[in-house]
């Protein structure tokens, strides 16, 4: 059955970007002095967890911020967990604490920086001049905006105490070894939760820039700042950072090229469209629903039977009041795209196991699962407008349930077309 096909490689894609698997074959050299491990995001806890058992020498200090409800037991290294994706006062302290623990380090001693994507809202630290308040309604603007997340990223380094490779400068002249997983579309190291541990690719003009371009109406304070040159973040090539190391541990890339060695195993053809895509959730599903239905009905660009895979980023901008995250919404606008046709059926799941704030991974589909909807008293259409694919999904048994996975590798999306 397709349905279990497409829930078995969504397993295999999460599975290859667990940190157990990477974090072992990626450790920075031990180094003379004090060990301190630090880091932020939702597969932090596990990425602890897996640097505990592989790291062979003694670990000095360690405080790793993951998401509530993400945490895992470690021994030696303390877990904390926060809010996401607004922040609390949780999240705030433990950044706090993050900086205090890696000042006044030497030389001779290593920051071990365990990065995953969430990290951005994990750790609010607001720049001089903005309340913990500003930096919370930054972050609902942004995420209400439809912007991705390498933009958003782009504008929280510049109103942060903390991203951007500042704590990277308050660690100095401590060597900095960072280990990332990441959910960025394309891998951008200084983007994945917003960087903390790695300068800026980017600066204060783009970030101007893009807060115009997306007409978002940032607190007075964080306006201020971006119009002035205050809080200005370093730089690669900064004489603080010439001995850190950084190294992309798991990505969308990889998870998705083990799916498709899963398809093939089943005897399905795959091809992967792009581990970078994003956009407005249901724009990508009418490009990736047109394709679809070219295979089907004309056997081009590919021939059938065969899988698309494609993983990134894709936003949602904010129109209703309904209950749903990016994949459900590319999902419900897939199954709309796709109504009444025989021989497709898709996936589309966070890699987190959490799709925005509802407790499901994401959502399955074929071409019948709009009129399902119908018969069940919801109108598909109307709830794609309202932003509640949720509870249109859940109206069908259609959600996809799996927890907190471990990892985040960002979105998952995958179609079999017969």
């Amino acid at each position: 059955m397709d349905r279990d096909l497409l829930e078995r490689l969504y397993h295999r894609a999460v599975d290859a970007a667990q940190p157990q698997h990477a974090i072992a074959t990626n450790l920075p050299d031990p180094p003379r002095g004090r060990t301190v491990v630090i880091g932020a995001g939702k597969a932090s806890a596990q990425m602890a967890r897996a640097f505990e058992l592989a790291w062979p020498g003694p670990i000095h200090s360690g405080l790793v911020v993951t998401r509530y409800g993400y945490g895992t037991p470690c021994e030696r290294i303390e877990i904390v967990e926060a809010a996401h994706p607004v922040p609390d006062m949780s999240g705030y302290l433990a950044a706090r604490r993050l900086m205090e623990k890696v000042s006044g380090l030497g030389h001779d001693d290593l920051v071990v920086a365990l990065i995953s994507g969430g990290g951005s809202a994990l750790l609010p630290q607001p720049a001089a001049g903005l309340s913990f308040e500003d930096e919370q309604a930054v972050n609902e603007i942004l995420l209400a905006s439809g912007a991705p997340i390498s933009v958003m990223n782009v504008i929280r380094n510049e109103l942060s105490a903390i991203k951007g490779g500042r704590l990277a400068a308050l660690a100095s002249p401590a060597r900095v070894a960072t280990l990332i997983v990441s959910d960025i579309p394309g891998d951008d190291p200084s983007l994945v939760a917003s960087g903390p541990t790695v300068p800026l690719s980017s600066g204060r003009a783009e970030a101007r820039h893009l807060a115009s371009l997306y007409r978002l109406k940032l607190p007075a304070a964080a306006e201020e700042l971006l119009a002035s040159d205050l809080n200005a973040a370093p730089r690669a090539g900064d004489p603080r950072f010439q001995h850190n190391t950084v190294r992309i541990i798991a990505s969308a890339a990889l998870s998705l090229e083990a799916a498709a060695a899963e398809a093939r195993s089943a005897g399905l053809e795959a091809h992967i469209l792009s581990d970078a895509i994003e956009g407005e959730a249901r724009d990508v599903a009418s490009v990736h629903a047109a394709l679809a239905r070219e295979i089907r009905t004309r056997n081009r660009p590919f021939a059938k039977p065969t899988l698309l895979l494609s993983g990134g980023e894709t936003t949602v901008t904010i129109r209703g009041d309904g209950r749903g995250g990016r994949n459900a919404e590319f999902l419900l606008a897939f199954a709309l795209a796709i109504d009444g046709i025989e021989g497709i059926t898709a996936l589309a799941a966070d890699t987190d196991g959490i799709d925005g704030a509802g407790d499901n991974a994401g959502a399955l589909c074929d071409g019948h699962t709009a009129a399902r909807m119908r018969a069940a008293g919801i109108d598909p259409r109307r709830a794609l407008a309202n932003n509640d694919a949720y509870n249109a999904f859940r109206a069908v048994g259609g959600l996809l349930l799996t927890g907190p996975t471990g990892t985040n590798v960002n979105d998952f999306r995958a179609i079999i077309v017969r």
